[in-house]
């Protein structure tokens, strides 16, 4: 009895009829996999004694190893697709600000809420590595002082003036 090849037993995982990714540089179908997920939603594949990443598989098999420092990038942004044309190895920075979590949309702001930009003069990196405004953090640092300037100089309410005491006698 004739084992089937790794490549094989691959090929009868995936749905080729899969959506069309919505993307623009995704040419064609979405293949999808269609056998075991791991908790995130990528597809795994047992070949040669381990378990891997069927995207990373098809990708090997592809376009061979993935080169060092590098990862697979699924460019449809589908967890499930194995489509050799959608997959690119690129740096993990590339990879996570092509994604729609909260690091990419930060990085995509380029301007402070109040409309300064954030470049080279104007930023500012905080301890946490977070971008501020150097503009609006030096208004505020302005208006904070003026505050302590006029508390300092406000003027003082006169005292009253006392009355003299009243020596009357309770009957």
């Amino acid at each position: 009895m004739d084992r089937p090849t790794p490549a094989a037993r691959f090929a009868a995982k995936v749905n080729t009829a899969g959506p069309w990714s919505l993307r623009r540089d995704c040419p064609g179908p979405c293949h999808l996999w269609e056998a075991a997920e791991n908790e995130k939603g990528y597809g795994t594949f047992y070949v040669a004694g381990r378990t891997v990443k069927a995207h990373r598989y098809a990708y090997e098999q592809a376009n061979g190893p993935i080169p060092a420092g590098l990862e697979v990038d699924h460019r449809c942004r589908r967890r499930a697709c194995v489509t050799p044309a959608h997959l690119e190895a690129v740096t993990h920075r590339v990879n996570i600000l092509r994604s729609t979590n909260h690091v990419a949309a930060r990085a995509a702001v380029t301007h402070c809420p109040a409309g300064h930009a954030y470049d080279e003069a104007n930023t500012i990196r905080a301890k946490n590595r977070t971008r501020k405004c150097r503009a609006c953090k030096n208004a505020a640092a302005r208006a904070a002082r003026a505050r302590a300037r006029e508390d300092r100089l406000a003027t003082v309410a006169p005292i009253r003036p006392r009355t003299a005491p009243t020596f009357e006698r309770a009957a």
